[in-house]
């Protein structure tokens, strides 16, 4: 098991932010370019693609894009440790702040930001909509820790956004989609938008993959102990997050491949208001941090788990909701290329604020982490 120590890694600047990425994450935009080439060269020269694909389904959608979906989400949250919650939930200040920004703040922006940039693309304007209802989960871990924010409370925050995700977001999604907007007088989604399919979504493609990372880690650690875990297994199951992400990448740009190259201008407005939202989002992160007086640490976990979301879940609820071909689901494939560099940008952002705006950090002052 590991010890506690007192103080946490210094917090200077890091020269080398994006070097100390794997090579698979370093140039994930670049592979997320060449799935995305491919899956259009796979559906140009693969007749019967989309009833091959339909063959076989788990709840609305198809077993190989289940799979992927399922994998990409099991090892981020086997990483978690489960059993920090109690000391960062003691943490009143961040727990509220964290939970106004995710909840609260982040899905009404998207909300607006997709009326404003989509008005006339309903189809996409709903996949936007249903990216900032999918809180962070996901490589936020890997940007927070290049940050030098609290590991342990980015993991216990991505716990309680995953367990809220099962419970809340079909309910979230039902108002941001129908409620909201017939209040406002816009237009509600379609017939075909159903609170129950995105409640099963959410239950398979994030529920499956929690019990099966809080089971991986409580088994494995009984087994072997946490050095062992963190520091044999993570490493061997971390990189297939990734390869599910592209897997699914390369299926869905093969049905999509029609819409895609008919309208690459729609790509293009699907990217400009995630941008917006991930600045924005991020900027109210850290100047929500500052005013709590949190310190860098605990600031920077706050700004980079709400400016985060969640595209695999995303892609999983456009799918099981609208179909793999749908506009919903193309405007959840667009996230992962936009977020990567965005994400990477804000780094840099953040250890230039921690410079410029927050005290150095002392042994006495630190934020409490383990090692393993």
């Amino acid at each position: 098991m590991s010890t506690p120590t007192v103080a946490a890694p210094p917090l200077g600047p890091r020269a080398a932010v994006v070097g100390r990425l794997s090579a698979l994450d370093r140039f994930l935009p670049l592979w997320i370019i060449l799935a995305m080439a491919l899956g259009l060269a796979l559906g140009a020269l693969v007749p019967g693609l989309n009833t091959s694909l339909d063959a076989v389904k788990i709840g609305e959608v198809s077993l190989p894009i289940a799979v992927g979906l399922l994998v990409m989400m099991y090892p981020v949250l086997a990483k978690v440790r489960y059993d920090q919650t109690r000391r960062v939930i003691a943490d009143r200040k961040l727990m509220a702040a964290s939970l106004a920004l995710n909840w609260l703040l982040a899905p009404a922006f998207m909300f607006a930001l997709a009326w404003i940039f989509l008005p006339d693309l309903p189809e996409y304007r709903t996949g936007l909509i249903i990216v900032g209802l999918a809180r962070c989960i996901a490589m936020v871990m890997i940007w927070n820790d290049l940050a030098c924010g609290d590991r342990e409370a980015a993991a216990v925050l991505v716990f309680i956004n995953s367990v809220f995700q099962v419970i809340a977001f079909g309910a979230l999604g039902w108002f941001y989609l129908q409620v909201l907007p017939s209040w406002l007088g816009l237009a509600t989604t379609s017939a075909d938008f159903s609170f129950r399919a995105i409640t099963v979504s959410v239950l398979i493609f994030l529920g499956i993959p929690l019990l099966a990372g809080f089971l991986t880690r409580t088994i494995g650690e009984k087994a072997k102990g946490r050095h062992w875990y963190e520091n044999t297994l993570l490493p061997r199951l971390g990189p297939w997050a990734l390869y599910g992400l592209l897997f699914t990448i390369v299926l869905l740009f093969a049905l999509q491949g029609g819409n895609i190259t008919a309208r690459p201008l729609d790509v293009a407005r699907i990217a400009l208001p995630l941008l917006v939202y991930f600045l924005v989002v991020f900027a109210a992160g850290m100047l929500t941090g500052k005013w709590l007086g949190l310190g860098y640490a605990r600031t920077t976990t706050l700004a980079f788990t709400a400016a985060g979301n969640n595209f695999e879940l995303a892609i999983a609820v456009a799918i099981g909701t609208f179909g793999v071909t749908s506009g919903q689901a193309l405007a959840g494939v667009v996230g992962p290329l936009i977020e990567v560099p965005a994400l990477v940008t804000l780094v840099y952002a953040a250890l230039w604020a921690q410079k410029r705006f927050f005290a150095p950090v002392t042994p006495t002052a630190s934020v409490t982490q383990e090692k393993s």
